[in-house]
């Protein structure tokens, strides 16, 4: 079942970066909304305008017209997944890396989509790899731990709310992390108290 469910996220994978490649052709063959793709966020600002869209939005999966943060936290399982145990490992090291880079791309794409646009979900990415860090994957643990991110991220309890305030990209990614580490100890407590269970 886990080879089938690895299968599956992989195609998924290789779809979204097929998509990906083919976005920049999308606005002149008017196959998205006009606000998605108006010419100046699809071209505008360069390689590093580029660069930061297609990070910000986790490979234009922050493109879709609903639940943009919710598809965005799908990345976190769909690379436990697809990724071998022993690069799995060395996955967690660089979530602090990605923070960084989602930092720098989300506040970066707001000059092109607004103040904390729905198409940046990088945050909810990094988010949702803290979540699951040093943890074994199995489907329980990713299923969980995607329920309880979503809940704190959308809840917001204290500090995930005021740490929207800090400027900038600061600001989006630290309300997700902190929503990451939330989930991440409740995993962490679920398999303390119920050993098994997960």
């Amino acid at each position: 079942m886990v080879h089938d469910y690895k299968n599956l996220c992989l195609f998924a994978t290789l779809s979204l970066c097929h998509f990906s490649l083919n976005i920049e052709l999308v606005s002149s063959l008017g196959i998205l909304k006009k606000s998605v793709t108006a010419e100046y966020e699809i071209t505008g600002g360069g390689f590093s305008g580029f660069f930061a869209r297609l990070i910000s939005s986790g490979m234009y999966v922050g493109y879709i017209p609903v639940a943009q943060g919710t598809a965005g936290s799908l990345w976190g399982p769909v690379l436990c997944l697809i990724l071998p145990a022993e690069r799995l490992k060395w996955l967690w090291f660089f979530i602090p890396a990605l923070f960084f880079i989602g930092v720098w791309s989300s506040y970066r794409s707001e000059e092109f989509w607004g103040h904390d646009p729905g198409r940046v979900v990088i945050d909810e990415i990094v988010g949702m790899l803290a979540t699951l860090a040093f943890l074994n994957p199995s489907f329980k643990i990713l299923i969980t731990g995607f329920i309880f991110f979503r809940l704190f991220d959308i809840i917001k309890p204290p500090p995930v709310k005021l740490s929207e305030k800090l400027p900038g990209g600061w600001g989006i990614m630290m309300d997700d992390i902190i929503a990451g580490i939330y989930a991440h100890f409740v995993l962490r407590g679920i398999m303390y108290l119920f050993p098994g269970i997960l």
